[in-house]
């Protein structure tokens, strides 16, 4: 059986996630971002006691099929981000989506719209926008590098988006040491 949970963004969510599951001896199958397979069908006190749970580590089971469709969207484009994905620079975002989902990227820009109030490509510049600041604070990279890795077609076009959502250039950010945002505060 297979559980969906909103709010898994990382690997640290994973491993919370499976700490839960340890502690309440629900055994499970595995476990990767949005989605638990469980090996038996929990009853439904167990269910209530790992919502509880998940809902005090700022987790929550999704039941609803839009929702699920939504959330998998969203821990695709985290994935593709936080892992520096050659895919971000080799495939169009919509054919990554479509490949993840199984469902045509029309459908899935309408619902996503349609549940999180703003659209695919918005969120996806935002996520990217997230890992340029932490690259960016890491300073291990120059902004070329940084721009090539992220997929943007020229540090302008990195520079420009990230100033439109941040108010700052790359370079002011750098130098003020300006603050990063939680992955699952990111919309």
């Amino acid at each position: 059986m297979k559980i969906l949970i909103k709010n898994m963004v990382c690997n640290r969510c994973i491993k919370v996630v499976g700490q839960l599951l340890d502690e309440i001896n629900m055994p499970y199958k595995q476990i990767q971002l949005g989605e638990v397979e469980i090996t038996n069908t929990p009853s439904e006190n167990d269910l209530n006691k790992l919502n509880d749970l998940l809902h005090e580590n700022g987790f929550e089971i999704l039941d609803d099929k839009r929702a699920s469709i939504v959330e998998l969207i969203k821990n695709t484009i985290i994935q593709l981000v936080q892992n520096n994905s050659e895919s971000l620079v080799t495939h169009k975002l919509s054919v990554l989506l479509e490949e993840a989902t199984g469902y045509d990227y029309h459908f899935l820009s309408t619902l996503f719209s349609s549940v999180e109030g703003t659209t695919i490509e918005r969120f996806s510049i935002l996520q990217k926008v997230e890992k340029v600041k932490e690259l960016l604070t890491y300073n291990e990279m120059n902004l070329s590098d940084i721009a090539f890795t992220m997929g943007y077609s020229s540090v302008a076009h990195l520079s420009a988006q990230f100033k439109k959502i941040t108010g700052l250039t790359p370079s002011e950010f750098k130098k003020i040491g300006g603050q990063r945002k939680p992955l699952d505060d990111i919309i």
